[in-house]
């Protein structure tokens, strides 16, 4: 039995190093991926969508470039260009590139790598139609969202040869993330005109660094429909099969590290979602709408819904159905949701993360409170059954099963539980697993600071004090605990707070103030426990003294 504790530790120590194998496959370099070549345009036709998709997908490392037109929001600094009428530049003035760039983080560009961009256009039956080639028009060169307007909308003009204007708006609202577009097609010829929408994100592909802070985790499409749920797309899955599938009420997404851009159809409408690769090295996300007609004299007008921004999770889900979805916890999703709800109502009162991680911990230590003490009742009469165990050894070390016998009976007899003590450690587990994810992946927790030297609690303690803190509490609770009879194993759980030490090195430093926390509670709690065994037991003797 002496042997479960030390494989517990182990079990531990295999998780732990099942966390940073998962850490790596998100967060270290990559191969470079083979170059394919563009996949073809046709694609099998769906009820009332198009049978072809767009196109004027030739664009390589660069995009050509028009006027571009300036809008600032609250939220927003945008750049439209006016060939194609895309989004071609999108930062976010609330947050910073890094903790030593105050400037707005970049999710869109057009220029340098990677590059992504928000691509729109129509596809007419017969005549001609504004693609992502086409020559808008507008009025002014900057528009600015003033102080008292909660709406700015900013215009753009196509006029086709064939006595068809389109006139494509965005509609940015104060304190959204989401912007509307609407393309109204006035049809001012002879014949009716039909078309459909496509709305594309475009996106180079993106090499993986092997530093470990301000890395990106998964970097790809995604899709959601009612039926299959959330799915990532990934730019492999991308090379190796086109998408094309009939989705309503679903949106898509390109997904990067605490940031995405969605598309979102109005609700109800049955959409073609597609993806395209061009050249091997960029990568089409698209929807396309069902075709409308517009008849001589007539109007109509094509509607969409983009979000470009965090991963906030009350934001997203405001969005679109499961749009929170993108914020990905993985398998411990049910753990992690509920704790991230926790962490942000502590973070409501306290205003600070590492604090509100320091409440959450008090909090599931005072939830595990009696099971806690049951493991270390257990660990510390282990801890006083030690000269009689190292007895037993001494006089059954030669027969193993003799001895083996003799150590089950001397439980039974004093009513020790040898696996008792394994319960603290195995319900952190999933815990700890949980917490590691919500650390990684939610927004609200990027470039948060704590105190002192400690100014992001998503990414590695920089000077490394925090795991060597944590890793002297794990030291100090070995102490509490009983000591293997085997001096091999000895010696080898010495070395598990090293091990463990180096594995907090490069971990966030959200997670390790967690993990030392829980430490100096279980130490605190254990040697109170272990304390007042050692009293009771005391008086006991001293009573049959006199008796």
């Amino acid at each position: 039995m002496e042997n479960q504790r030390l494989f517990l530790f182990l079990a531990l120590g295999a998780v732990l190093f099942l966390l940073w194998d998962a850490w790596q496959q998100d967060y270290g370099p990559r191969p470079p991926t083979p170059q394919s070549t563009e996949q073809a345009t046709e694609a099998p036709h769906a009820d009332g969508l198009a049978e072809e998709l767009p196109t004027d997908l030739h664009q390589q490392a660069g995009l050509a470039q028009g006027a571009r037109i300036s809008v600032v929001t609250d939220l927003f600094n945008i750049e439209i260009n006016t060939l194609g009428g895309g989004i071609r530049s999108a930062k976010l003035l609330k947050h910073a590139t890094s903790t030593d760039n105050p400037a707005p983080f970049t999710l869109l560009r057009d220029q340098g790598k990677p590059l992504f961009v928000v691509q729109a256009g129509l596809r007419a039956k017969e005549g001609s139609a504004p693609d992502t080639q086409a020559r808008f028009q507008a009025k002014q060169k900057a528009y600015h969202l003033a102080a008292e307007e909660q709406q700015l909308v900013v215009p753009l003009v196509w006029h086709g040869p064939n006595g068809i204007t389109v006139t494509r708006r965005y509609i940015f609202q104060r304190g959204k993330y989401t912007i509307d577009m609407e393309q109204e097609v006035h049809n001012a010829g002879a014949a009716p005109w039909s078309a459909y929408q496509y709305t594309q994100l475009l996106r180079g592909a993106q090499s993986r660094t092997s530093g470990l802070a301000g890395q990106v985790a998964y970097i790809g499409g995604a899709i959601y429909s009612p039926e299959d749920k959330y799915q990532k797309i990934s730019f492999d899955e991308m090379r190796d099969q086109a998408l094309d599938r009939t989705v309503q009420n679903g949106w898509a997404a390109m997904v990067q590290h605490y940031f995405l851009a969605a598309m979102v159809p109005p609700r109800g409408a049955t959409v073609r979602f597609y993806s395209r690769v061009i050249g091997g090295d960029l990568f089409s996300l698209g929807m396309s709408s069902p075709w409308q007609t517009i008849q001589p004299g007539q109007s109509g007008t094509f509607h969409s819904q983009l979000y470009l921004g965090p991963k906030d999770q009350d934001r997203l889900a405001s969005v679109a159905p499961d749009l929170e979805l993108t914020v990905d916890y993985g398998i411990f999703t049910i753990i992690a949701k509920p704790m991230f709800v926790v962490l942000s109502w502590f973070h409501a009162i306290v205003g600070n993360w590492g604090w509100a991680i320091v409440f959450l911990t008090v909090l599931i230590k005072t939830v595990f409170f009696k099971l806690s003490e049951t493991s270390y009742r257990s660990m510390a009469r282990m801890r006083k059954l030690q000269p009689r165990m190292q007895q037993l050894k001494e006089q059954f070390g030669d027969d193993r099963q003799r001895m083996n016998q003799e150590l089950m009976t001397l439980y039974k007899r004093e009513k020790v539980n040898p696996l008792g003590g394994c319960l603290p450690i195995l319900i952190q587990i999933p815990v700890f697993i949980a917490l590691y994810w919500v650390l990684l992946e939610s927004v609200e927790l990027r470039q948060a600071p704590f105190i002192l030297w400690l100014h992001d609690l998503s990414v590695p303690d920089p000077y490394y004090v925090l795991p060597i803190i944590m890793g002297l509490t794990m030291l100090a609770q070995q102490r509490l605990n009983p000591a293997p009879m085997d001096p091999i194993q000895q010696k080898i759980m010495l070395f598990m707070p090293v091990v463990f030490t180096g594995f907090f090195l490069f971990f966030p430093a959200g997670l390790v103030l967690y993990y030392t926390v829980n430490n100096s509670l279980s130490i605190l709690q254990q040697w109170l426990i272990t304390r007042r065994i050692e009293q009771t037991e005391s008086k006991t003797v001293d009573v049959k003294k006199l008796v």
